[in-house]
């Protein structure tokens, strides 16, 4: 993983200095919350329904043992012994007190960590496949060219103030495991027919209040390329995008207002001005960042350990963790471990100090001190042996993290609604909860098979409820809290935008009528076939019948 260099570790700690006197002056009184929220914004720090929040970076998901125990440490000083991974691979702490938050930004700093564009109308995080370096169908390791854009777009000083916030994702696989379609630019690695390196480029997807799935401006940008063309991307945005009105202000308005044919030309005229300019990426410079993400030193192993199968085959509960959390790795005798923040115990994403402290040992022990977090509020383990999965999986189960339910029902992405969020309408973890509970029966979860569901307590859609296959947004009326569903979402490669399927159900309805959908399914699915792929067989008319019957009545 990149390590600080000395420009990296000086720049963090003159941010965490410049912070402590900002703190300071509004601790006196000498700034007031308006003008003070701007800097708090830069550095990550957010005031919240109840308390600050304060969201700190993880670029592009991975992160150390060392630093893993640093967070711990940070739950238990400054919050409440807990922290909640978000969906831009990030961890959030949500009760420091304002005066110990340069303090905890100085102990980030000392583990090469910080929170410098989590919050803000600047590039956020950039994020990128969380199996990467290790997946068998990958062009190249994502990490190194997020890595590359995350350095060239920190505290550039023309894309500091935008218009909005402003979301990069990277992916090298044909399976889409990082939502790229939805990011405001979201990067394909491709080889042409020549085997050279480039990007297909995305622009204008996005969530909210406006959803849209982006769309592809270059079909191949070289390597050496990419950042005068992101630069140009950025330059045209933030020219020609709305400033009159937030909700108007992300690209994927520009894109939809302008057309992607006139957006496109005037992107590729912008491109021709500083193609040739120093934002040429040399090769010697994508190699020096590649030899900070170069494979562990794996062991020559055989292709199936003897001792894992019979494992499998002498435990069930073990086979079903494998069938459910665990994925092939491009290197023989190794595997990919799923660890689900989706417990009985906690909300969607979090996770204790005391779990965070034992996965910090098992990252060491068993996949070479390093942890992945994903963009659906989990945790990865990205190079294990097969023959010490048994042994994980055992060491997992006794911190309550051996949960088989990736992709599940109960792996849910959910926002942290009106527990937490002052923009929120709704709750959205309790709801969670129940659902949890109602489908707490594991083989009746594997029965369901792949079923993503999703949850915003608004409109803002932090939940990425519009791309679950069941998507729930929570609405207020009249100080009641009531949930709208969507059907048909997909976050993946076969992306789509859920549809509503009807009127919203109160929040003591909510779960029944998720039950309703889900038993239909099963009522009418061929072999096979999971509940996407039932929905977009037979349209959204049947499940609307079932959901609605008293609508039939009526009109009959």
């Amino acid at each position: 993983m990149y390590r600080y260099d000395e420009f990296d570790r000086k720049f963090v700690n003159e941010r965490v200095a410049e912070f402590r006197g900002q703190v300071a002056r509004r601790m006196s009184g000498e700034l007031s919350e308006e003008e003070f929220r701007p800097l708090r914004l830069m550095n990550g720090l957010y005031l919240q329904l109840h308390a600050y929040m304060l969201r700190v970076a993880i670029p592009y998901g991975t992160f150390s043992a060392e630093q893993m125990r640093k967070l711990a440490q940070i739950a238990r000083t400054y919050d409440r012994g807990y922290g909640h991974f978000t969906t831009r691979q990030n961890i959030q702490f949500n009760w420091p007190k304002l005066e110990d938050v340069p303090n905890l930004l100085a102990e980030l700093a000392d583990v090469e960590m910080h929170a410098i564009q989590t919050s803000g109308n600047c590039i956020r995080n950039v994020t990128a496949d969380p199996y990467a370096g290790a997946i068998v169908d990958e062009v190249d390791d994502s990490r190194i060219w997020a890595e590359i854009v995350r350095q060239w777009s920190t505290l550039h000083p023309e894309f500091t103030f935008l218009g909005r916030k402003f979301k990069i994702a990277v992916s090298a696989s044909d399976y889409d495991r990082a939502v790229v379609r939805f990011h405001d630019i979201g990067l394909f690695i491709k080889k042409n027919d020549a085997g050279e390196t480039g990007f297909e480029v995305w622009i204008g997807g996005g969530l909210g209040r406006t959803p849209m799935i982006g769309k592809i401006s270059n079909e191949f940008v070289p390597a050496e390329d990419l950042l005068s063309y992101l630069e140009a991307v950025l330059r045209v945005y933030n020219m020609n995008g709305r400033r009159d009105n937030k909700y108007k202000a992300r690209i994927k308005i520009l894109v939809h207002e302008t057309g992607l044919d006139e957006l496109r030309a005037q992107i590729d005229a912008e491109w021709a001005a500083i193609k040739d300019s120093a934002l040429k990426v040399p090769e010697y410079e994508i190699e020096r960042i590649r030899v900070y993400f170069a494979p562990p030193p794996f062991e020559t192993l055989n292709a199936v350990d003897r001792g894992f199968e019979t494992k499998k085959f002498e435990n069930p509960e073990f086979s079903r963790w494998v069938n459910g959390n665990v994925v092939a790795h491009k290197q023989v005798g190794y595997a990919i471990v799923n660890i689900s923040l989706k417990t009985d115990d906690l909300p969607p994403g979090d996770i204790t100090a005391d779990q965070m402290d034992n996965l910090a040992d098992l990252a060491e022990n068993y996949s070479f001190d390093e942890i992945r977090a994903t963009h659906e509020q989990n945790l990865v383990f990205a190079h294990v042996k097969q023959s010490e999965l048994f042994e994980l999986w055992r060491e997992l189960g006794e911190i309550g993290l051996a949960m088989p339910n990736i992709g599940k029902v109960t792996d849910m992405i959910v926002c942290p609604g009106l527990d937490y969020c002052g923009l929120a309408n709704t709750r959205s973890i309790p709801v969670a909860q129940r659902i949890s509970k109602r489908y707490a029966d594991l083989d009746q979860q594997f029965d369901l098979g792949e079923l993503k569901l999703k949850i915003s307590g608004c409109i803002n859609a932090c939940g990425h409820h519009h791309v679950g296959h069941i998507g729930l947004l929570g609405v207020d009326r009249r100080g009641e809290e009531f949930y709208q569903i969507t059907l048909g979402g997909s976050g993946a490669e076969d992306a789509a935008i859920g549809s509503i399927i009807g009127p919203a159900f109160s929040s003591s309805d909510i779960v029944d009528a998720v039950e309703e959908l889900i038993n239909f399914y099963v009522e009418i699915r061929n072999q096979g076939e999971r509940f996407l792929d039932t929905y977009r067989r037979v349209g959204a008319a049947p499940f609307k019948s079932r959901l609605y019957p008293e609508k039939l009545d009526a009109a009959a």
